[in-house]
């Protein structure tokens, strides 16, 4: 009676087991599975029992046997098998990768009588591995700079300035239109600079009033204006020992370029609402879209700071001045997207490459990725086609119908999406 209880709690051990086993004979017959097995490969108890064991077709043991010419796998030939990565087949003829522990098994005689195997799928981990693979030959692309792909000239020459000004503790100001890539520039001067060990703050001069601004990049103490419950740090100071990027620095108001003057020839700020200096360590990277010395000549922005934080100016070309980017730039986002999306897209059709080298790019490399993102969305699987790139890059109308996904009917209304300054909007 003790016996059958025994028998029956590994039945029930076996049974209940997350990975998948089975006994074979010494010739490779399935004699048992658990129901995990079944699970795993999709065949029933009775498809795999009495068969032999290649109808699973594993490719590392049977791999194993077919270089030796032995009709048995690695398990009868070594002994054991620890922590192998597998391949499998299962029933629907979709691979199962599993990682594998094996040990014979033998008679009160010492006599070979047969194997045990367990498997535990893998098959997550192995598609986070392709991922982070995938995402690794994206940070390592041999036409890329510090993330900044490109490989004319144009771009050759601007990692060249890049290297030199990194070292440095002169202030740079990024020329170049809008989405250029300016960004991008400022932090692969930080990351290959002496402050690299520092923070990298950033602040968009553009999108704040005058008096957040101020509290913005200066801080502010408790009580300096309504609502200031509280003293805040501001960037300036959070930016101790590293860099700052001031972005759109030419839409900075006038009142405020007196004190952002002050801060670079004092290295000392004011927080608003207070009169005690705090002394600060930061180099100030600069970028702007705007003319600054024709701001200058105009009155909206002051000659000293010009000169103050235009000591190395750098200069980013439009894209349609490196044209010979855009291939590796299209296959770059391509990729990128079809990691992110999942989505089974080769790459991009011949004339619709000439479609996008032949524009101009009045959005820059920022407007190329909408548009491929859009491709994306409109092309089913396979190459991108002239029909997935936006009515406004080809010049042909794209008419609106139920196939179209940047159009959709709801009970609310009529959904469209329209491209506005090289953004597409839903309306």
């Amino acid at each position: 009676m003790l016996e059958e209880e025994y028998t029956q709690y590994w039945q029930t051990v076996v049974h209940t087991m997350l990975d998948g086993l089975m006994v074979v004979d010494p010739d490779g017959i399935i004699l048992s599975i658990n129901d995990a097995m079944e699970e795993l490969t999709g065949y029933r108890k009775d498809e795999l029992i009495g068969k032999p064991c290649d109808i699973l077709d594993c490719d590392t043991c049977f791999g194993t046997r077919a270089r030796g010419g032995d009709r048995h796998c690695a398990l009868f030939k070594d002994g054991q098998v620890r922590h192998s990565k597998c391949v499998l087949k299962k029933k629907d003829g979709s691979p199962l990768h599993v990682l594998k522990n094996a040990a014979i098994l033998r008679d009160k005689d010492g006599v070979v009588v047969g194997g045990v195997e367990t498997l535990a799928d893998c098959t997550e981990l192995v598609a986070k591995d392709q991922v982070i693979s995938s995402l690794r030959r994206e940070l390592s692309i041999e036409d890329s700079f510090q993330g900044i792909i490109g490989k004319s000239l144009a771009m050759r020459q601007i990692f060249d300035l890049i290297k030199s000004a990194a070292p440095s503790e002169a202030p740079v100001v990024i020329y170049g239109e809008s989405g250029t890539g300016k960004e991008l520039v400022a932090a692969a001067i930080h990351s290959l600079g002496p402050r690299s060990k520092g923070p990298f703050i950033t602040v968009n001069c553009a999108a704040l009033s005058e008096s957040l601004l101020e509290s913005e990049l200066f801080g502010h103490v408790k009580g300096a204006f309504t609502g200031a419950d509280r003293t805040r740090v501001g960037r300036f100071e959070a930016a101790s020992n590293g860099d700052i990027f001031l972005d759109e620095i030419g839409d900075l108001p006038l009142s405020t370029q007196v004190k952002m003057l002050r801060v670079l020839q004092e290295k000392e700020i004011e927080k608003v609402g207070d009169h005690h200096p705090v002394a600060i360590d930061v180099r100030v990277l600069a970028a702007t879209n705007k003319d600054l010395k024709r701001l200058m000549e105009e009155g909206r922005f002051r000659d000293d700071l010009y000169y103050r934080i235009g000591v190395i100016p750098l200069y980013l070309p439009p894209l349609r001045e490196r044209r010979e980017d855009i291939p590796l730039l299209i296959d770059t986002f391509i990729n990128r997207i079809r990691i992110k999306s999942r989505k089974q897209i080769s790459g991009i059709n011949k004339e619709a490459l000439e479609l996008l080298t032949g524009y101009d790019w009045p959005g820059n490399v920022r407007e190329l990725i909408n548009v491929i993102e859009y491709a994306f969305v409109l092309c089913g699987g396979g190459e991108i086609m002239p029909q997935h790139i936006p009515g406004t890059l080809t010049g042909r109308p794209q008419p609106l119908s139920a196939n179209n996904p940047f159009q959709q009917s709801s009970r609310h209304g009529q959904i469209t999406w329209v491209m506005r300054r090289n953004v597409f909007w839903k309306h």
